[in-house]
């Protein structure tokens, strides 16, 4: 099995469970995932099978869209719901031009800090390892991110609903703590959901319990092909006899059909992704990527 299966992963695991579950079900399948959830964040999760985990570094850097919840007046060790209140404050009276100022201040290309508790590593260790063994942790480096489309609602009156369109490595708990600064308290992310990871929709999803279904037998599971995942990524179709040059590692069989203005491109025959190649002329390229042919 070669392809990308969409789970809608639910509240309370981690992504790597998610990937643990479904590889139980296609063994000896290579399964991997794109972007990291939190356990407590809900949402598109695309999960890689076989060939597909090939593609991972072509697909890392699309555009994430989320939905969520941002709690006002404590902030947490995690900055989310999980973790343990570190600080509180009063919530002042906050209009609807507060709300409007704070989207025009998170809006565009900002600084951002990341959590303590993520993935990142130092020494080769991730933080949120060295946190819960109770190692000081320094904060991580403020990175530059951008926030392409952000909205801010009342949910309550210490409580707001946000939905924002950013470009990856920005954490949507760090935006929830900022936004509580700004508007003069401490805050910490509630609820997240994501709407869409690149090209990959939640409304494409489906349910980790009837994924696993499914992969038992018992139904269809909906998987989108190699080929397809590339979405529009620039392609030549090509013969056998060129596949079999290209499968024996002669990239000089795609000379001359680089397509004009392409860096990288997919090398497809009868609707298979054969290769991924990378132009390295207007007229010659590098393989980077071989796909199994079944």
């Amino acid at each position: 099995m070669h392809g990308i299966i969409l789970i809608d992963k639910p509240a309370g695991i981690t992504s790597a469970e998610v990937v643990r579950r479904i590889k139980a079900r296609i063994k000896p399948s290579r399964v991997g995932h794109l972007g990291t959830l939190d356990p407590f964040a809900t949402g598109v999760l695309p999960i890689l099978v076989g060939d597909a985990t090939k593609l991972a570094p072509m697909l890392e850097g699309g555009d994430k869209e989320y939905e969520g919840l941002i709690r006002l007046g404590q902030e947490t060790d995690t900055l989310d719901r999980d973790g343990k209140v570190v600080c509180e404050a009063p919530v002042p009276s906050i209009g609807e031009a507060n709300l409007r100022a704070a989207e025009r201040r998170f809006s565009g290309r900002i600084e951002q800090t990341p959590p303590i508790y993520s993935a990142l590593k130092r020494g080769g260790v991730r933080l949120y390892e060295l946190a819960r063994r109770g190692v000081e942790v320094e904060p991580p480096a403020p990175r530059t991110i951008e926030i392409k489309r952000i909205s801010l609602a009342f949910e309550a009156p210490d409580a707001l609903r946000f939905s924002a369109v950013c470009s990856p490595g920005t954490y949507a708990r760090s935006l929830a703590r900022d936004v509580g600064v700004a508007l003069g308290t401490v805050a910490h992310l509630f609820e997240l959901r994501r709407i869409r990871n690149g090209n990959f929709h939640l409304k494409d999803a489906i349910s980790l319990d009837d994924a696993l279904v499914a992969l038992a037998g018992r139904g269809e599971i909906p998987l989108i092909p190699l080929r397809e995942a590339l979405g529009g990524m620039p392609e030549v179709a090509v013969d056998e006899r060129t596949e079999i040059r290209l499968r024996n590692g002669d990239a000089r069989a795609l000379d001359g059909t680089v397509p004009v203005g392409a860096e990288t491109f997919k090398i497809v025959r009868d609707g298979r992704l054969v290769a991924v190649a990378k132009a390295t002329s207007r007229v010659t390229a590098a393989i980077v990527r071989v796909f199994s042919p079944g």
